[in-house]
């Protein structure tokens, strides 16, 4: 049996760029309303961008998502955005923190900053994933996390809209998983099953949903 199956685990953390809108619609909205865990996102994007990918995001997915406020306490089912400029961690009473930091790999938010307060609240916990995107953002967070015990998954370069975030992820770590995006809905439904078994119905939407 995979390793990651043998988990128990309490979040996930993501981090995308360039194809990001697309590749999230994907994820998410592959997603049944029962997923048990939290689901901690960051997008880069312009800090003059509009902040509406979450209501955007809403129109496709089954569970809440939402742009991340300061101090919101993590919930099962929900999955948080990064705002546009800040910076996005997680502290040890498992809410959320924003802030203004300088950039961390050209960018704000990060996805090496989301994913290194993670690892540390989470540890084994944790499961850590980079999709589609350029620079390399997200690869030293991901070692962080697979220090930390938790399980790593890595969209298939060939899949991503960009690849250059993917490969850089694959050099620095020895990756739990390497898949294409339409697989990750499935897969994140079965490692999760372990704590809140979904029902019968919302596993057979999931399946068609990969059809």
């Amino acid at each position: 049996m995979h390793r990651g199956l043998r988990k128990q685990f309490c979040a996930v953390a993501a981090g995308v760029s360039m194809g990001g809108v697309e590749a999230l619609s994907l994820l998410l909205g592959g997603l049944p309303a029962g997923f048990p865990l939290p689901l901690l996102i960051v997008h880069h994007i312009s800090a003059a961008s509009e902040s509406d990918l979450a209501k955007l995001l809403k129109t496709h997915c089954a569970i809440q998502v939402k742009e991340a406020d300061e101090e919101e306490k993590i919930m099962p089912g929900t999955a948080y955005l990064a705002p546009p400029n800040y910076h996005m961690l997680v502290e040890r009473d498992e809410t959320l923190a924003l802030s203004v930091d300088q950039p961390v790999n050209f960018a704000r938010p990060s996805v090496d900053v989301l994913f290194e307060s993670a690892a540390d609240v989470f540890g084994p916990g944790l499961i850590g994933i980079i999709l589609t995107g350029a620079g390399s953002d997200g690869a030293r967070g991901l070692k962080m996390i697979q220090d930390r015990g938790g399980l790593v998954i890595i969209q298939d370069p060939a899949d991503a809209e960009a690849d250059s975030m993917p490969r850089s992820a694959l050099a620095a770590v020895r990756a739990d998983y390497v898949l294409p995006l339409k697989e990750m809905p499935l897969l994140l439904c079965n490692l999760a099953q372990r704590q809140c078994k979904m029902t019968a119905e919302e596993s057979q939407n999931v399946k068609e949903l990969q059809k």
